[in-house]
């Protein structure tokens, strides 16, 4: 496509993310990786919250969480989620859908003990989205967890990540008099050719 040049440029999606993030990393203040996840209950009620992505690989989009948790509970019930990345420094935005995927390995591993030891401990101790009956509660409970883990917690066996490979990625930047310029790339599965087409704004 002739006119996909400058940040759109290049034959690899993931690349470009890569390359949009690290640009973003520069000048938004505060988490520049955070992203709108989106998923589905069972009866096919919508929910959406942000998340921190923690890495964009060859092939997919890796964030961390409890697997307890109302987005893991949903995400394990339909196989898969969307998302928007928006960074209003750079007035460009990313958006992915696809299937998704467990990382429970070594890497998630790897992962958790690169974390601060207070977030490790927290991770022990919240009951993510379950009822909470007081702030006291939570921190005496933090408390009983430093006492009994020490000072290398091992990563619990119900928090890890999750892998969104996506089947749709769309690229969009702000453009003059709200002609934006956006890019959708496709593909029928992953592995799968991708095919990319300029939209409307």
């Amino acid at each position: 496509m002739t006119d996909r040049d400058g940040i759109f440029a290049g034959d690899d999606p993931f690349a470009i993310a890569q390359a949009w993030l690290a640009e973003a990393e520069k000048f938004e203040p505060n988490d520049p990786n955070a992203i709108a996840l989106a998923t589905v209950d069972a009866s096919g009620m919508p929910n959406a919250r942000m998340v921190l992505l923690k890495e964009i690989e060859a092939d997919a989009f890796v964030f961390y969480t409890n697997y307890g948790s109302v987005k893991a509970r949903e995400i394990e019930t339909a196989g898969k989620a969307a998302f928007v990345m928006h960074w209003k420094s750079l007035r460009r935005q990313i958006r992915a859908r696809g299937t998704v995927t467990r990382e429970d390995g070594p890497k998630a591993d790897e992962y958790f003990r690169s974390r601060a030891l207070p977030s490790r401990l927290g991770a022990w101790a919240s009951r993510q989205s379950q009822p909470l009956e007081s702030r006291s509660a939570l921190i005496r409970e933090m408390e009983r967890i430093t006492a009994e883990k020490g000072a290398d917690p091992e990563r619990p066996p119900f928090w890890g990540g999750y892998r969104i490979v996506p089947e749709e990625i769309e690229f969009w930047a702000d453009g003059l008099h709200r002609l934006h310029d956006r890019f959708r790339w496709t593909r029928s599965a992953p592995g799968a050719p991708w095919e990319v087409v300029r939209l409307s704004p």
